[in-house]
């Protein structure tokens, strides 16, 4: 039986590799005495996985985690037993028993994250919606990929342009009634392709973006979060959780 977890990764844990995040789970699994199931195998491992990894430095308040078990227990009983052995800026909000046999990492298709950060060449929120706004209107939005293997160094340049969604830069009242936000800083949000089928960094869309809209990013100030990931069933795309 597998069961879909939703969980948090912040603040100073957002900078936690993916392996060691796997171990963490491991770790809080086996102390909470949860009865996963295991692979079959000289080296048996516990079946789990999560779902789009992010990159080191972005928190989360929506990761996804699908683990298998031996045996049903409540939801309930499992959340409070292992949140007791996982650290304060990681902790389960939500689980649920699915019946979908597909992997979870093939379905994701979305991800959707906040964006503060500060720009030397920019004055007005208005003037980067009207810059925004007819970017996007390009066919292409080329960016450069380079990869290291072995000794050699490959450069590979991309149109990303398909795997940008949508994109909203919040309005100046908005950022002044959150208290938690710089009143001088830029925030926006932006739905970007993620998953097995297309997948764009945030980092890199704020590279790209730096790049055609010459906004002389202060790097200092970026500060990302992932707020939601989506897959999709039967064409339509929902939370993976529902």
């Amino acid at each position: 039986m597998n069961l879909r977890i939703k969980f948090t990764k912040k603040n100073y844990l957002r900078y936690i590799s993916h392996h060691d995040l796997m171990r963490l789970f491991k770790r809080a699994f086996r102390r909470a005495d949860i009865p996963i199931k295991y692979s079959e195998g000289f080296n048996p491992q516990p079946r789990l996985s999560i779902a789009n990894p992010l990159a080191l430095g972005i928190a989360s308040c929506s990761e996804y985690m699908d683990i298998e078990l031996q045996e049903r227990m409540s939801e309930h009983v499992f959340m409070d037993r292992v949140n007791e052995e996982l650290p304060d800026d990681i902790k389960i909000l939500e689980v649920k028993y699915i019946e979908n046999t597909k992997s979870l990492p093939s379905l994701i298709r979305w991800g959707f994250y906040e964006i503060e950060f500060k720009a030397k060449n920019l004055k007005e929120v208005e003037e980067l919606k009207k810059l925004i706004k007819n970017w996007l209107k390009e066919d292409e939005i080329l960016m450069k990929k380079v990869k290291r293997k072995g000794n050699k160094v490959i450069e590979k340049e991309l149109n990303i342009r398909k795997l940008i969604g949508n994109v909203v830069v919040k309005d100046k009242d908005i950022i002044d009634s959150d208290i938690k936000k710089d009143v001088n800083c830029i925030v926006l949000n932006c739905l970007l392709k993620a998953g097995d089928k297309g997948n764009l960094n945030p980092m890199d869309f704020m590279l790209s973006m730096d790049k055609y809209l010459n906004l002389d990013i202060d790097w200092d100030t970026v500060d990302i979060v992932r707020l939601a990931l989506f897959i999709e069933e039967d064409g339509k795309i929902k939370l993976p959780i529902y």
